[in-house]
């Protein structure tokens, strides 16, 4: 690290990770912690688990966990120092002037030079646009209806259709294939040689929130498949964690954002004067992309296409939007597919009408939902106002749900009354709600173990950790016979060495601190699993001292083994035998 432990300590403890966290993604306190939809998985029910009291996350469903460096790596794509001196601004906190090591210099300089490289065939693309190889794409573009300003606007360019024609213009500039291959825009291999990525294409320009090049999007022109390419994943370009335009919209300073399919829609409505349009980049819209979205606005606007793809497109995307927090609207084009063709045939004018007009994005769901069933029978229509009926307990708030059932009775011609009372048996019927994360199995952290240690030894480890972090009382009675040198599982001893230190000077345990001593992710998830691992089975007073025994006997006595097998001398194993004996009569008293 760069920084000394005083100073790590305090950026983490100057930002709340509960306060940090839902900046993110939509927590709801449930007891003395807040629960989410994980942001690093796709899941239908909360089971993302964020603690004030431990200043740590951990999901249940996946094991993720962590404290706010954690986070901010993870989400945010952050080496370890940008997350601290991203947490220090966010705080207030003047870092001290400190020197890079020779990895993060290298990190750094990579980045920089891909930057370098990304800047540079955006501006390569742009020219050929201008040339004479670019007539085709010029004209594609005419066809479009864009405008000169447009085309500048969003560094619109066009890829020669030769197969190594960048990569020729890069490496006249001093870059080697080692870097170029890194880039993403450039493939490199012994039978075809260096060939690009993007030839014979208009090229779209990706820009990070800080408008920098960080890949490309490229429609073929003619026959040619796929039709759309895009930069695969690299140092710079994480498509999950992107969106087109964005860089454009975040400064619109309207209220809400419209979200479209395609770079030519963005384009075309900032065109019109719709600066806030953006859109997913060859990929499905993810929670990470509305979570991305609510750190901009409060509400957004789907103007997905209008055939059936486009709808089970926003029927995907509004779970996850709604799930990060965000009011969703839905605005129709018909008669037209999409926004650019709607635009240009009916205008700016009456694409503002629509926006105004924007449904609701619940109705929509129910409008879509009708469609399965014969409204014009009464045994269709009984099973539609049923699965309406069933749908409408998804709304917590007994405001916000006598507001749609009035809705839906005014619009689909039935008394407040009667869908009410459906809505109402549905949920006495339905069994109490639990908390998922409480009632599901936990899944099993992976770790890497040595296969000399039994997993009945690890699990034990974990345990008795665990039962120590929930309990601080237990400590005196754990001590006399458990050090950290007794667990054989080197992240488990290094826990147990800074649990014991902490309680020993300060009578307290900060899990969020004690994760900042581990650096790799996995170690960060394992430590993540002992603080919020679940021991509330054991009731009964008798048991929990036996299990509480039992537990402390197998880590001891294993680790005892252990020794046996390295003994130097006659005293050791003395030593050991004298452990042992005093172990035959070990009961923890609670």
């Amino acid at each position: 690290m760069f920084y000394t432990d005083d100073t790590i300590e305090e950026v983490r403890s100057r930002n709340d990770v509960v306060d940090l966290i839902g900046n993110y993604i939509k927590l709801t306190k449930k007891g003395s912690s807040y629960f989410g939809l994980c942001p690093f998985h796709n899941e239908k029910s909360p089971s993302f688990s964020v603690s004030r009291d431990k200043q740590m996350y951990y999901c249940f469903g996946c094991g993720a966990g962590g404290n706010v460096f954690t986070f901010i790596m993870e989400y945010e794509n952050y080496t370890f120092m940008e997350a601290v001196k991203y947490l220090a601004e966010r705080a207030g906190i003047k870092l001290p002037e400190t020197e890079m090591t020779e990895e993060a210099k290298k990190i750094q300089g990579k980045r920089q030079r891909l930057l370098d490289i990304h800047k540079l065939a955006a501006r390569y693309f742009y020219y050929q646009l201008k040339g004479k190889e670019g007539a085709n794409a010029r004209s594609y573009f005419e066809g479009r209806r864009l405008e000169g300003a447009t085309i500048t606007h969003f560094g619109l360019g066009f890829s020669n259709p030769y197969r190594d024609d960048l990569y020729q213009f890069l490496r006249s500039k001093g870059y080697e294939d080692d870097i170029l291959k890194e880039s993403g825009l450039v493939s490199i291999d012994e039978k075809y040689g260096a060939h690009d990525k993007f030839w014979n294409r208009v090229m779209f320009p990706i820009m990070d929130v800080n408008n920098k090049v960080i890949g490309f999007g490229g429609r073929v022109l003619g026959e040619g498949t796929p039709k759309y390419l895009n930069s695969p994943e690299t140092l710079l370009f994480d498509k999950s964690r992107n969106l087109y335009g964005l860089n454009f919209a975040r400064t619109s300073r309207k209220s809400y954002f419209i979200i479209c399919e395609g770079y030519m829609d963005v384009i075309a409505m900032h065109q019109a004067g719709f600066n806030n349009a953006v859109a997913s980049l060859g990929t499905a819209f993810t929670l990470q992309h509305a979570n991305l979205l609510k750190r901009y606005t409060e509400e957004v606007l789907l103007a997905y296409d209008s055939d059936e793809a486009g709808v089970k497109a926003a029927l995907r995307a509004i779970p996850m939007l709604r799930s990060a927090g965000l009011r969703i609207k839905i605005i129709h084009m018909d008669p037209y597919k999409d926004p650019d063709e709607f635009i240009k045939n009916l205008g700016v004018e009456a694409f503002q009408e629509r926006i105004d007009q924007a449904e609701n994005s619940f109705m929509f769901e129910i409008s879509i939902l009708e469609r399965s069933f014969d409204m014009a029978d009464p045994d269709g229509k009984t099973r539609f106002f049923n699965a309406v009926a069933k749908r409408l307990l998804e709304f917590d708030q007994e405001l916000e749900r006598n507001n749609y059932i009035e809705a839906l009775a005014r619009k689909y011609g039935i008394s407040f009354e009667n869908l009410q009372k459906l809505v109402n048996r549905y949920g006495l019927a339905m069994p109490e709600k639990v908390n998922t994360y409480e009632a599901k199995e936990k899944p099993a952290i992976h770790q890497k173990s040595d296969p000399d240690y039994p997993e009945a030894v690890l699990a034990s480890q974990k345990l008795l950790l665990t039962w120590l972090v929930n309990d601080v009382s237990l400590f005196k009675k754990i001590r006399p016979w458990i050090s950290w040198e007794d667990f054989v599982h080197p992240v488990y001893s290094s826990v147990c060495r800074a649990v014991y230190e902490s309680i020993e000077s300060t009578g307290q345990i900060v899990p969020g601190q004690i994760i900042n001593l581990f650096q790799e992710k996995e170690e960060q998830n394992l430590v993540a699993g002992i603080f919020n691992s679940d021991i509330s089975g054991i009731e009964d007073k008798n048991a929990k001292e036996k299990a509480l025994t039992e537990t402390i006997l197998r880590i001891k006595r294993f680790h005892l083994d252990e020794m046996s097998r390295h003994i130097k001398d006659l005293g050791e194993l003395q030593k050991i035998i004298h452990m042992k004996s005093d172990l035959q009569n070990l009961h923890i008293s609670l």
